[in-house]
């Protein structure tokens, strides 16, 4: 589905809860996301489509009900309290951490699914992977483990003494642990790392501008809602201060960043959407154990880097998933 398409489906759905509530038997899905509808496009999309293989279609026999953070993660609780109110049939907490836990905090009785990049049995949301338990069950992405294989990788093309940069969400609540999981990394290869935060577009200048001040001539670009929703902007930056750069995504690369490297995002989406089907047809989230999205993916863009001057290493180009001439 293109964005536009998207984003007129969504405009459709919103337009229509009316006709469709009047229907008992049709459930209604209750989508709580992180960003907005452009920035969310490829999750949402990938939901969709597990949906559809599992049988059900957007305004036929489900209606999907959007709730938008607009990366602003103190309103996950009140957005999922306003979908548990309008007694929605299953809680999609499609906004990473900060809205599976509202989602868990706001029903003990809906049924839940989340896609998170952490483990979910260690930010107590399951008791375990294979027996989740009670309500919630899901999808737990790699994303956030990512770290440290970006640095390595980004090391393989960089001239010794490049002092590298990373950077992060001080709001998401992995940012610690990305930071210290990142400095670890750096230390153990013998590179100096600049750490840099920001959770708004001026914070991002600031954030780039601190980089040009401390020599940074490389840069990892860690796994979070607002960072994702901000690609273009990101790769804007990092082109014009000629910095390499990696990222956690594969959209970066083909919108011009240099290199990826992390999980297939709408792959995970869909089984999401495989799961909410399963759910609607009367499996109980207890008895479905949260998968781990294990596909991950290497994609580099030769064109970028030719135009910073870098040569990709044969042994880096021949793990690639995908090579953009």
């Amino acid at each position: 589905m293109r964005r536009r398409e998207f984003i007129a489906a969504v405009g459709t759905t919103l337009a229509s809860p009316v006709v469709l509530r009047g229907q008992q038997s049709t459930p209604v899905i209750g989508l709580l996301c992180g960003g907005t509808p452009e920035s969310d496009v490829v999750r949402v999309d990938g939901f969709r489509r597990g949906l559809n293989e599992a049988g059900f279609v957007d305004g036929k026999n489900v209606l999907l009900e959007y709730r938008w953070a607009e990366e602003h993660y103190e309103r996950m609780s009140a957005l999922a309290a306003d979908l548990v109110d309008r007694k929605v049939s299953l809680l999609v907490a499609m906004g990473g951490i900060p809205s599976a836990v509202a989602a868990k905090k706001a029903t003990g009785s809906i049924p839940i699914l989340i896609a998170i990049g952490g483990d979910p049995v260690q930010l107590g949301l399951v008791p375990s992977l294979s027996h989740p338990g009670a309500n919630l069950t899901g999808v737990s992405f790699l994303i956030n483990s990512m770290g440290v294989k970006q640095l390595e990788l980004l090391h393989d093309m960089l001239t010794p003494g490049v002092v590298v940069g990373f950077l992060g969400n001080s709001k998401n609540p992995n940012a610690e642990t990305d930071k210290k999981n990142a400095q670890s990394a750096a230390e153990a290869l013998g590179q100096k790392l600049v750490v840099v935060q920001a959770s708004t577009d001026a914070m991002l200048d600031d954030a780039f501008g601190t980089l040009a001040r401390e020599g940074v001539g490389a840069l990892v670009v860690g796994a979070d809602f607002f960072l994702v929703s901000r690609r273009d902007k990101l790769i804007g930056l990092a082109a014009r201060q000629r910095l390499p750069a990696v990222y956690p995504l594969r959209d970066f690369v083909t919108g011009g960043g240099l290199m990826s490297y992390g999980t297939d995002l709408a792959e995970g989406y869909r089984s999401l959407g495989l799961y909410a089907g399963r759910i609607l047809r009367g499996e109980k989230p207890a008895d479905l154990p949260v998968q781990q999205s294990t596909k991950i993916e290497l994609v580099i863009n030769l064109k970028t880097a030719k135009a910073l001057g870098l040569t990709v290493p044969p042994s880096l180009l021949a793990r690639a998933d995908e090579v953009i001439e």
